[in-house]
Formats: structure tokens, sequence, C-alpha cells
């Protein structure tokens, strides 16, 4: 549930588809509540929260020019803010999370702290958030002379204690097996590539597995907080970092000063997480009719065919040739959906789909394989594929219990294949690792309102594929006197960072005064994309 980028697929499984004790500093502690599990008074991690928050408070972040090679050029700041990794022994082992930073625009008078962003995943990274000033983006122009914006790499990922499950160059090899299973065999070959997949998660990074929980995410959020001199937090999460952002409401509801929430992900311990992707394939299917109407009304420019039922002909015919024989030798159907899931994800990738669907259909296979084929070269960096998929994989199977009977998947999936082909057994195979996860998995958090959270903002798009729009009306209805901002007849995948001002202003209005209106609001939606 990525917001910068689309689900990756999952290479390995050729499928579709994260102190010293002493006084305690003021806003470091959390104030004593009923625990998520229930426990009043603070647990073992909620102490080990509060040791690490003051020790970080204390140490503060020694801002410095971040290094060449993370691309994040001056005036963006980097430092470290270090965690440990178990909460339930903050003496222990600690791990360093990367963060930068960029200073607010505006006056003294102006400034209201930092604002901390997390773009989703889980596996996505933080750290080009602050960037958003440098380029002079209109949509936050106004906020950022109010805040400092600031990015993290969350635990495992990037920079921050990276984890890895398989061999970064074999997970770009391509092309991968067709994810759609043509027979028992198919299954059975896919099942043992999960099982594989999971076991070099234990091989690999095993040390971390057990603490790739989205809890414990959060409680680095409050030492990010406690280390930025911050009393409260002011906070942006996308997707994934939506579930974030409630699971932090939850533990540290007093910590939290003014918190948007956007393309929500469904809180509800039934849905994370396992239900939760079954609901996804609903979504994308409806989102990927919604591109196809798009191309058709636009067949003067992509020649891809004036209905709906013609575009979807021709993206069967382009899936059956690439089952047949992988065109350029790397683009099966497995990298086909890869690329082509982007346009269900964000409307701002429907003209550049179709432009390259268009081309080849008109005799240019380069462009295909140019836009579809895995990088080869993607296998380090800032963040590599491989290495975003693992932390998804790792905080999805470790956040919750997943089934362990492989029926109950084949019926599942099977039974939603019908009627929504286009991404349901692609992210069965990416998320089967979850049903032979070799750490221990958690109960998920119970999401809700606790004394001291403040009104919180919530943005959602009706037609979202990715985070389908009741995740946002449970939230809501979850996190008492929070405000639901719809923006109907829209399926973007984040809506934040898009040119509406009905959201525009009121996300502004809240960030800068704490303003919210009186009740939840409809907008329009932003302007559809053109040709």
């Amino acid at each position: 549930m990525r917001d910068s980028s689309p689900k990756r697929l999952t290479a390995a499984l050729g499928s579709a588809g994260v102190l010293v004790a002493g006084t305690l500093i003021a806003g470091a502690v959390a104030a004593p509540t009923a625990s998520a599990s229930g426990r009043t008074g603070l647990d073992r991690e909620a102490r080990g929260a509060v040791i690490a928050a003051t020790r970080a408070a204390g140490a503060g972040i020694d801002w410095q020019a971040c290094p060449a090679e993370w691309s994040l050029p001056a005036p963006v700041q980097c430092g470290w803010v270090s965690v440990p990794l178990d909460y339930t022994r903050p003496f222990g082992k600690q791990i360093r999370l990367a963060v930068d930073r960029i200073g607010s625009t505006g006056t003294e008078e102006e400034h209201q702290g930092a604002l901390v962003y997390n773009p989703g995943g889980p596996g996505g990274s933080g750290l080009y958030f602050p960037r958003r000033v440098t380029t002079e983006n209109p949509v936050w122009a106004r906020i950022s002379r109010a805040y400092d914006f600031v990015g993290f790499d969350p635990r495992g990922v990037g920079h921050s204690a990276p984890i890895s499950c398989v061999d970064p160059q074999e997970f770009v090899k391509a092309p991968k097996p067709d994810p759609v299973p043509r027979s028992e065999d198919d299954k059975l070959a896919q099942r043992v590539l999960a099982r594989s997949y999971a076991e070099g998660c234990a091989a690999r990074s095993g040390e971390m597995l057990p603490h790739m929980t989205t809890p414990n995410s959060a409680r680095d959020l409050d030492v990010i907080r406690a280390a930025l001199g911050e009393r409260k937090l002011n906070y942006l999460g996308v997707s994934y970092g939506t579930y974030l952002g409630a699971v932090y409401g939850t533990l540290f509801p007093g910590h939290v000063r003014r918190m948007v929430v956007d393309s929500v992900v469904n809180p509800s311990r039934e849905k994370i997480w396992y239900r939760a992707n079954l609901d996804q394939d609903v979504a994308f299917e409806g989102r990927w009719k919604d591109w196809e109407d798009w191309v058709a009304r636009n067949d003067a420019t992509y020649h891809l065919g004036a209905t709906r039922d013609a575009v979807q002909a021709a993206w069967l015919e382009l899936r059956a040739t690439a089952e047949k024989s992988p065109i350029g030798g790397v683009v099966g159907p497995a990298e086909l959906i890869s690329f082509f899931q982007s346009a269900p994800y964000y409307d701002s990738a429907w003209g550049r789909t179709a432009t390259v669907f268009g081309k080849y259909a008109a005799g240019d296979t380069q462009a295909l394989v140019d836009a579809a084929a895995p990088d080869p070269s993607d296998t380090a960096g800032n963040i590599s594929a491989e290495n975003g998929n693992a932390v998804y994989t790792a905080v999805e199977c470790t956040d919750a219990k997943w089934p362990t009977d492989w029926n109950t998947w084949d019926r599942d999936t099977t039974r939603l294949h019908r009627d929504h082909p286009f991404m349901t057994w692609a992210n069965a195979w990416m998320n089967l690792p979850c049903a032979t996860w070799p750490a221990k998995q958690r109960n998920p958090v119970d999401v809700r309102s606790r004394p001291g959270l403040p009104p919180v903002l919530l943005v959602q798009s009706t037609r979202d594929a990715a985070t389908p729009y009741a995740g946002a009306v449970e939230l809501h209805r979850r996190f008492t006197g929070s405000r639901l901002i719809t923006e109907r007849d829209a399926g973007s995948h984040g809506v934040t960072g898009l040119v509406n001002p009905c959201i525009n202003n009121r996300v502004d209005a809240y960030l800068l005064t704490g303003a919210l209106d009186g009740a939840d609001v409809i907008c329009a939606p932003h302007a559809t994309p053109q040709p």
C-alpha cells in the first residue's frame, strides 16, 4: 500500500503483487492509559518507549549535510535517531533510523515545529518529503512556511537497518511465472516459492523479523518526535502511513498535536491484514475499469478501442501474448501487472500507461519493454525493490495472524478471481509467505480514540483501489471528533498532494490553525487527466 509507488511485485514469488535513566523530559512520557491489549498502565513496551524517547530528547539530532549517495542536496539536512530493536529491552541492541529535514520558509512567528511524514508501504521511504519544499510545490507552499518538513526511513527500510529476504540480483530477474495459475501444479510451484521466500527472510534478517511491526514503528515515531525536541507530533501519513498514524494515535494519544491521514487503511482488527488484501482485489478491478473507460473515451489518441470491452480485449490479447512468449524475453504477465497496476493506483499514471500500451499496439514493442521490464540495476541505493518488498512482507506478516491453511487462500482467491481477475492471484502470491511466516505473529492493535487524542483529519477518494473507501469510514468511526473529507467520483491514491482547492484549503487550515469544518465535507473530484 505504498504512496510513492505501487505495491512491488514479489520477484521471489513470481507474483504481483516495509538512554540513561533520570529525570523525564517534558513531553517524552505518555500518560498511563489502557494499552492496546487492554491492560491498565504502562506495559513493558510502553515503558521501553518512554525510556527511549527520554534518551532521544536529551541527545537530539546532529543535523549534517546528507551523504552524497542519498541524492538529497542542500538545503536538506540528514541525521540519525537511535531506537531499541526490542522495546521490551530498551537498554539492549539499538538500531539507527535515518531522518532528514528542511527548515520552514516563513518567519519565526509563523513557525509551528516539524511536520513528520510517512508515505506508506509498509516499506516506503519518507526521505524525499523535504524536497517538496525545494521544488516549490504549490500544494505545500503555505504549510512549508509554518513547518519544518521531516522525513525518515522506518525500521528495516533504506538506511535504517535495512532488511532483506532474497539476493537482490535474483529479485529483479525476469520474467517471473504467470501469477494466474492454470493447474494445481502451478499453484504448488507458487506455494513452494512463497515458503522459500519466508525462509529467506528468516535466514537473512531473522534478528529483525520479530520486531518489524507497526506498533514498533509507532514507538519509533514517538522517539523521533522527542529527538526533534517536539512536545507533540504533527503528522501526515498516506496509505499504510495512515495505519501507522492510527496506531500512534492509539498508543500515544496525548502526544498528537495535528494529524492528517490520507487514503486510509481499514484499521479493524478483522481486516489487518488478510481481509484488507481481499478488499483490495475488488477495488482494483473497479478502478481498472475506470481507466479502461477513460482510454476508450480517448481512443482518438491511444487507438486501443472505443469501448471498455474493446480495451479489455486488447489487454487480454497482450496478456496472452506475454504468457505464450515473454515480450522482449523479459516481460511476461507478472511484469505486465507490475507496470499496468500504476493506472489503478494513480490517475496521474493514466496517460503514460495508455501511451505505452498504444505504442505497443502500433508495433513499438521496445516501448513496452523499456517501461515494464525490471531494472537490473535496482539492487541497492536509497531503497531497492527487494528491500521495499522485504519490509512490506515482514510488517504485514508480523503485525497479525494469517491463515495457515492453503485451502482458505485457494478458496477465497479462486472465488474473487472470477469477477475481479486483474490483481487477485498476484496479490495472493505476494502475501502467501505470511502463511508460513517464521516469526511470531501478533494481534493487531485495537485502534480507537483514547483520552487526550485531538481531532484528526481524514482525506479519502471514493474509488481508491489500494485503500478502499470503507477504511476511512471505519477509522472516522473509531476516532471520536475526527473529520472526513471525501473526494467523490475520484480514485487516485494519495489525495493531499493533488490540486483540489476544496481539499487543499481545508488541509492548510487544519495544519495552520487547527480549524475543522463543523461536519464532514464532500468535495468534487480533482481535474480528470488529459491525454
